[in-house]
């Protein structure tokens, strides 16, 4: 079966706009880019200074060496100085402290070191791996948030070989959607409003009311969630277009979330993990198969956990054999 995805915006991935960053924020930021901007110099055009203050040998090899610590040092300044806010540099320098520290204790069995200077530079270099890790979780947990509260809006497009209204009456019957929809459990409608019921973390769920605001048989739905039902409002619009060359239909996705911060936003971005639109794209693969061959094809990975057999076992062999006879 051939499948056809198309993204739309910025290459299909998910849109979300951010908040500008403040200047509080970025303060431990450049504050840690100064400094290792300050010691890659010094370690890149002194090292013979450094080494006597820290009680390394000034030998030709722990000049090297320190030349080669300055180097990263600067980049990871210079990096923390074009993106202050960066997680990826924090942590570059996390990294670049863990490095520091094996040399110093490496050097410590050395003769020609000044022991005394050794332990109190790697007591330093300690307490800055301390700042440099807690300003780095911070820095992480804070774009998450920050990610979350500003909302979800993903947008994806599929070619199935069907007609426009066969697509269209099967979306219809909302109940058919978790079907191909992985994080729904279920969808009940009555009285033009729909219950639809969600698969959480660790095993729970969480339900939301939702109408119907736009119904164009053949070619548009579009409904929102029911204001006060949901810690999550959400919206979404589904467009079925004839699919050039007379391939089938289009259907055009685009959905929109609002998680709240806190537990439930956490809990909300742990359902749909760091790529929203990856889920929805996957369901709409199997939204495709679906219609497509009337079931939803999965590869053996994907039935079996962990490593197993190539070939079936004994009695899985008999009861294919009894089914085929």
């Amino acid at each position: 079966m051939q499948q056809e995805l198309t993204q739309e915006g910025s290459n299909g991935e998910v849109q979300s706009k951010y908040r500008p960053r403040s200047r509080a924020s970025a303060r431990p930021g450049l504050g840690l880019a100064l400094f290792s901007v300050g010691l890659g110099l010094a370690e890149l055009f002194a090292p013979a200074g450094v080494a006597g203050l820290i009680g390394l040998p000034n030998s030709s090899r722990s000049r090297l060496v320190l030349r080669a610590l300055g180097a990263r040092e600067l980049l990871s300044g210079v990096g923390l100085l074009i993106r202050p806010n960066s997680p990826r540099w924090l942590w570059s320098r996390v990294g670049g402290d863990a490095m520091d520290l094996a040399l110093l204790g490496d050097c410590l069995t050395s003769k020609r070191a000044t022991r005394t200077r050794l332990i109190a530079a790697s007591a330093a270099v300690v307490g800055v791996t301390a700042i440099d890790a807690l300003s780095a979780a911070r820095r992480t947990r804070s774009l998450s948030r920050e990610k979350i509260a500003e909302g979800i809006h993903v947008r994806r497009t599929i070619t199935i070989n069907r007609a426009p209204s066969e697509v269209y009456e099967f979306w219809r019957e909302f109940q058919n959607l978790p079907k191909f929809m992985a994080h729904l459990e279920s969808v009940e409608e009555a009285n033009g409003v729909s219950t639809w019921t969600a698969k959480g973390p660790a095993g729970t769920s969480f339900s939301w009311q939702a109408e119907v605001v736009s119904d164009r048989p053949g070619v548009c739905i579009a409904w929102r969630s029911v204001d006060g039902s949901t810690s999550v409002p959400n919206r979404g619009t589904v467009n079925f277009a004839p699919a050039p060359g007379n391939r089938g239909t289009e259907v055009r996705v685009e959905l929109d979330y609002e998680p709240p911060g806190g537990a439930v936003g956490a809990a909300f971005a742990k359902l749909f993990g760091e790529e929203p639109g990856q889920q929805i794209q996957s369901d709409l693969r199997r939204l495709k198969q679906v219609l497509e061959t009337g079931e939803v094809l999965y590869s053996d990975a994907s039935l079996h956990r962990g490593m197993h057999p190539g070939r079936p076992s004994k009695s899985d062999a008999k009861a294919l054999k009894g089914a085929a006879e």
